[in-house]
């Protein structure tokens, strides 16, 4: 693919001329520096709002100010049922079946929620295997899980870490330590894409090994949902959950996604915490005693949906569903390629910047995280000052992304033409 690229401005332009989803960027606000539209590098953190999600909340308000309580029931989306106008476009982007998704509660405490069903350790089986330099909240969440159930963490968690002198994990090794410490495996518990590197996962692999080795398998998708497509039903994966500020555009806080998978639908015998909104909705105003959970991952539910929350995801999610994630994967992996091929000729030119994400596209999203070693930190903030927007993550990695639904290749190039003033400047 990078024999496509050179270095020139008018490469950007066949690209971005050839871009069958250019129109797309036209859909978002782009926050503005000194009069232009910011290099906008950081849906890996929070994506640009787009242009629908205020008619959406206008909308909603407006049903809020002539039903009143009745909004409920009356109009073309009644509140009632709002949580099924996500299912059929959330389950596009992760590859489930629409009974197996629900949009609902954040990560964090969805993660929790699903850890009460999924994680069952007993004195044969107690152990979480999981990626070492995991996100914090990932880390905390099984920290506090193994303790809740009377385990110390540095009994029941397995932490599984690149090779000396290695950046990211191979996925023979994710493996073998599935099988190594199986036997006594409750619960693999891995991300989709690694928030600091920036590596695919290869969750069916993953998958696959857990249940070989008699545990069961879930995962956080916060850097992968809108980002890679994915076949969560066809994979097996037990459970998933992710966030929607990131790549699906919907907001600071925005509402977080659950996924369980079909085999576990109708099991009413899993434990779980529950609410009123998991509850049998043909019986669901008749207040009275005992849980009966709905069908799929609906019945993990506990209160009745965020409108306002839910209608910036809804509208981010029919761009999605109507873009499609197999034309967004096809243009995020030329536009990742793009800026691969640049850093390199920067590199090349001596400004010693390292890419310590996975070459292999098969391996990475949009991401790229870039280590500049003692001038990381000045380059960052040269970016900053001159109008793009990426982000730092400590000890000394930039993370760039560039988002198939709204970067352009004249955006990347411009990101190089900075980084070669800089170069420029410091020599």
């Amino acid at each position: 693919m990078k024999t496509m690229f050179d270095t020139s401005a008018d490469c950007a332009r066949n690209l971005d001329a050839q871009d069958t989803l250019a129109q797309l960027r036209d859909q978002f606000y782009f926050p503005q520096h000194e009069g232009r539209d910011v290099l906008y590098f950081c849906g890996n953190s929070l994506g640009l709002q787009p242009k629908s999600v205020e008619p959406a909340l206008l909308r909603e308000l407006e049903h809020w100010r002539t039903h009143g309580v009745e909004g409920h029931f009356r109009g073309e989306m009644p509140w009632m049922h709002y949580h099924k106008y996500l299912q059929s476009a959330a389950a596009h982007v992760v590859g489930a079946l629409p009974e197996e998704v629900v949009i609902m509660n954040t990560l964090t405490a969805n993660l929790h929620l699903l850890m009460v069903s999924f994680y069952r350790p007993d004195a044969r089986r107690f152990k979480i295997i999981m990626e070492a330099g995991a996100f914090p909240s990932d880390q905390y969440a099984m920290e506090s899980q193994v303790r809740y159930h009377g385990y110390a963490p540095e009994e029941a968690i397995v932490e599984i870490a690149p090779r000396p002198g290695e950046e990211t994990l191979r996925t023979e090794d994710v493996l073998e330590t599935i099988r190594q410490h199986g036997p006594q495996t409750a619960l693999v518990m891995m991300c989709g894409v690694q928030y600091y590197t920036g590596q695919w996962m290869d969750v069916e692999a993953i998958t696959r090994a857990g249940h070989e080795a008699g545990a069961l398998v879930g995962f956080d998708l916060a850097h992968a949902a809108g980002n890679i497509p994915m076949r969560l039903h066809d994979w097996q994966a037990d459970f998933a959950v992710w966030c929607s500020y990131k790549y699906l555009n919907s907001g600071p806080g925005g509402p977080g996604g659950v996924f369980v998978h079909q085999r576990h639908a109708d099991n009413k015998d899993l434990p779980r915490f529950a609410g009123w909104w998991g509850h049998d909705e043909e019986r669901r105003f008749l207040m009275e005693k005992g849980f009966v959970p709905m069908r799929g991952a609906a019945g993990w539910q506990l209160s009745n949906a965020q409108i306002f929350s839910f209608a910036a995801h809804k509208a981010s999610l029919d761009i999605f569903e109507s873009a499609g994630m197999g034309a967004l994967r096809h243009k995020s992996e030329q536009l990742t390629a793009y800026l691969e091929f640049l850093i390199d000729d920067l590199t090349e030119k001596g400004l010693p910047l390292h890419i310590i994400t996975p070459r292999d596209p098969a391996q990475r999203g949009c991401q790229l995280s870039v280590t500049a070693g003692p001038q990381g930190r000045a380059i960052f903030d040269f970016l900053s000052t001159h109008g793009v927007v990426c982000d730092w993550r400590e000890p000394d990695v930039i993370r760039l992304a560039p988002t198939p639904m709204y970067n352009s290749f004249g955006d990347v190039f411009a990101l190089y033409h900075l980084l070669l003033d800089f170069l420029r400047r410091n020599q």
